[in-house]
């Protein structure tokens, strides 16, 4: 008995050392923010027309042409743009098991030169300003993302990130989850396997090759969990995501994105 004030002692000093270490990591990462934000007034060039900007963002000209092309009317489950009919193409076809989709804009020029210049031109400063675009469209969304979503990216293959060296929709996850204050947990999709690039792959042609692809590395009983991915095409990885997620318990899945790959007739 004599060890057991010791034994107390040193519970209440390991409560004590968790406090502060929580506290410590909650204000470096304010202070990060702080700095980060800084960086959004800095005079940059735009990345489409070159002309005065701040923070390497598209200047107001690009971003009025960017949000000209948005859609009057889109699916409310996917997104997709419904501007020839009143039925969803892609929902007809694949049936999703995603519950949502938020799209920032469509995957049409001037937008997708810079999802271009992301991914395949290192620029990585990129991935903040679009962060930005896709909190705007999520805190304008109806219904409002949930305060207790869990965010998560889109995970790449191994061949990707062995050309890019990242991976594009974890660069903009995280910083979206740090700029809506989300939980952010990027180990919990895995992909399993590589299958072949699905960009030589038509609408039809997408949705067999993802099935059972991701797995969770854990539970995730109740959660709604928002999948972040830079373009959204036909929904087919993120139909598979989704089962993945609701596998392992999710109540909700919704979909956050920048852009979203207008509807086009295969011949």
């Amino acid at each position: 008995m004599a060890d057991l004030p010791s034994r107390c002692e040193s519970r209440r000093l390991a409560g004590l050392f968790r406090q502060g270490a929580s506290r410590a990591g909650k204000l470096a990462g304010a202070a990060r923010g702080r700095f980060l934000s800084l960086f959004d007034h800095v005079p940059t060039d735009c990345p489409l027309c070159l002309g005065a900007s701040r923070g390497g963002r598209p200047c107001p000209g690009c971003l009025a042409d960017m949000r000209a092309f948005l859609p009057g009317r889109r699916c409310p489950v996917c997104a997709l743009g419904l501007e020839h009919g009143p039925r969803c193409p892609d929902c007809a076809a694949l049936g999703p098991a995603f519950d949502r989709v938020v799209a920032a804009f469509d995957y049409v020029p001037p937008l997708d030169q810079l999802i271009w210049q992301f991914k395949n031109a290192s620029r990585f400063q990129h991935a903040r300003f679009m962060a930005g675009l896709l909190a705007d469209a999520a805190q304008r969304a109806t219904p409002p993302i949930e305060a207790i979503t869990i965010v998560l990216p889109v995970p790449s293959s191994r061949r990707a990130l062995r050309r890019r060296g990242f991976n594009p929709a974890g660069e903009i996850a995280r910083q979206l989850a740090s700029r809506l204050e989300l939980a952010y947990r990027p180990g919990l999709l895995r992909r399993s396997g590589e299958g072949a690039s699905q960009k030589q792959l038509g609408r039809a042609a997408r949705t067999g090759p993802q099935a059972d692809r991701y797995t969770c590395s854990g539970r995730v009983d109740g959660a709604v969990v928002a999948v972040v991915d830079d373009v959204l095409t036909t929904g087919a990885t993120l139909h598979a995501v989704a089962r993945a997620l609701k596998r392992a318990g999710a109540a909700r899945v919704v979909g956050l994105v920048v852009a979203r790959t207008p509807y086009r007739q295969e011949s």
